[in-house]
């Protein structure tokens, strides 16, 4: 089985921002280089001639490279626990946009549709339950301002996700080019 997903990923520089911004949540499970990506839409474990249908019909994806930015930050809870750190991406009409394409594309080969709201962003932590509120807040409060200059995702991606100890390891199946 593979476990899929379709994201984009921002050039070294914005990379190198989003890193200032980690630390300083004991402990938070911080994102490295090789994982910092905005979703696109999780595709979840396939097997092998799915993976391969799937690869053929991004192939067909024809997206925009929209000029973005890195604009704030906030967290994700789950059952009354935060979870995940995440820097916002804005505007989100064009990401919006590619994302409907992607999950279209999907759909059409059989995959079900994509069941939650789309929020562009870039996961920065996760989070144990072990860490304190007060501890989230004093993070976000002190990288709310966040920020980059304005930059474009380049290509499309589908990875392969594979999960171990230190976290998820990433690895690119294919490429297509945003115009």
């Amino acid at each position: 089985m593979h476990r899929l997903f379709v994201a984009v990923r921002p050039p070294r520089a914005i990379r190198a921002t989003l890193e200032q911004a980690m630390g300083g949540v004991g402990a938070a499970r911080w994102q490295n280089d090789d994982q910092l990506h905005l979703t696109i839409r999780y595709i979840g474990e396939v097997d092998r001639r799915m993976a391969e249908e799937i690869a053929i019909a991004l192939g067909h994806v024809h997206g925009c490279a929209a000029e973005v930015a890195i604009s704030g930050v906030g967290a994700f809870e789950r059952r009354g626990h935060v979870d995940a750190l995440w820097a916002g991406v804005t505007p989100h009409d064009a990401l919006a946009a590619l994302h409907r394409k992607v999950d279209h594309a999907l759909v059409r080969i059989g995959l079900p549709a994509e069941g939650r709201a789309y929020l562009p962003h870039i996961t920065l932590a996760r989070l144990p339950r072990s860490v304190s509120p007060p501890e989230i807040a004093a993070w976000q409060a002190r990288e709310a301002g966040l920020a980059s200059p304005a930059f474009t995702f380049e290509h499309l991606i589908l990875f392969e996700s594979t999960l171990g100890g230190d976290g998820a390891a990433y690895e690119t199946v294919a490429r297509w080019p945003l115009t």
